[in-house]
């Protein structure tokens, strides 16, 4: 997988830290409106910051951990008001064999969010990856892999109606030029699978919002032009696509996506809600104190870009620590992704967040 990152933010960046400044020399901040003062951004929780602003702030979550690490457990019931499953609602765990489903750690972190009182994104339903063995190694009719993904559609999101607030419904579908992936459903089914899914998905429960998610949307040019025109065409025929999920993995060796807040706004006019879902800043290792500074920027300005935004209903970071990063292992010599180190130690990253919460004018819930 190619992913965007950032570089060359230096304006942006100054006015940043300009802001940064004023919040920490004031502590506590009061809402543009002049409400009542939000938490103390050198104290608080991202969560307890978020509150004020309607956007929720989430992460993934690896269910092993917060099964075995009380410290990585407690890390996600205070800091964050949502959750995204990281594996253990894909195909691959829910359905290791056909028509043997096993929710039972899709369960336990849908159990844990309702005690913590969070919400649930749940990620996905459909995806050209982590597909189970039966269902790559036989040749299907068509007719055949349509029934295979309505009844998996609908097994899933049936299992936990009106438990999950957001459904990534359709995971990563384009490819860099705008065409779409030459994916098993593309090759069997044909375009439409995508305009089905959405339709079994909000069959299966109506009131969750209904996300297309994909990797380099942040950036105006053909891949986010064609996830653009899908989603027009889409609901322009009554299909059931409610959100857009920006996964914002990004890089401090790439250039920043300058046009990020534009592009947000584009969709957001289409009506419907806009989202930072995967998001993650990768350094190349080992980290010097330029990078780390880069990193902050970058989490900074994509927290902006979402705040600014009325469509930005929430954002969510790829994992917290770098303890159970995924980015080592996909790409190699680059790591320290997280907010946390692998010892939870808050990175400038998290402070950084902190900050831009605390400035963030006061909003009612987006959704």
């Amino acid at each position: 997988m190619r992913r965007r990152g950032l570089q060359g933010t230096a304006a942006r960046v100054v006015a940043v830290g300009a802001v940064v400044g004023a919040v920490l020399a004031g502590g506590a901040v009061t809402s543009a409106e002049g409400a009542a003062k939000v938490p103390d951004p050198t104290t608080s929780t991202l969560r307890q910051l978020a509150k004020h602003t309607g956007v929720r702030i989430g992460t993934a979550v690896d269910t092993s951990a917060l099964a075995a690490d009380a410290t990585y457990r407690s890390a996600v019931s205070a800091q964050f008001d949502s959750v995204t499953p990281e594996n253990v609602m894909k195909w691959e765990v829910v359905e290791p064999e056909r028509g043997r489903y096993d929710f039972t750690q899709a369960d336990a972190l849908v159990a844990a969010a309702k005690a913590n009182h969070q919400k649930v994104r749940g990620h996905t339903l459909v995806w050209h990856n982590q597909l189970p063995s039966w269902l790559t190694s036989r040749t299907w009719t068509k007719r055949e892999l349509k029934a295979v993904l309505k009844q998996h559609i609908r097994a899933e999101a049936g299992r936990y109606r009106g438990q999950v607030w957001a459904w990534d419904v359709v995971n990563e579908a384009f490819d860099e030029d705008g065409s779409l992936r030459d994916s098993l459903w593309l090759q069997v089914i044909g375009p439409e699978y995508i305009e089905d899914a959405f339709r079994w998905a909000h069959q299966a429960d109506p009131k969750a919002l209904l996300f297309y998610n994909d990797y380099n949307l942040e950036s105006i040019g053909p891949k986010s032009d064609a996830a653009y025109a899908l989603v027009k065409k889409l609901r322009a025929k009554g299909v059931p696509v409610q959100g857009v999920g920006f996964q914002a993995h990004l890089s401090t060796q790439y250039p920043f996506p300058e046009d990020l807040a534009a592009n947000l706004r584009r969709f957001g006019r289409l009506g419907v809600k806009t989202a930072m879902t995967e998001a993650d800043v990768r350094i190349t290792l080992p980290a010097d104190p330029a990078e780390v500074n880069a990193q902050s920027a970058g989490y900074t300005l994509l927290l902006q870009d979402c705040l600014l935004e009325p469509s930005c209903v929430s954002f969510t970071v790829w994992g917290f620590t770098d303890r159970y990063q995924w980015v080592p292992q996909t790409f190699p010599g680059e790591g320290s992704a997280a907010v946390y180190d692998e010892s939870y130690r808050p990175k400038p990253a998290y402070d950084a967040l902190r900050r831009t919460l605390a400035l963030a004018p006061r909003h009612a819930p987006r959704a």
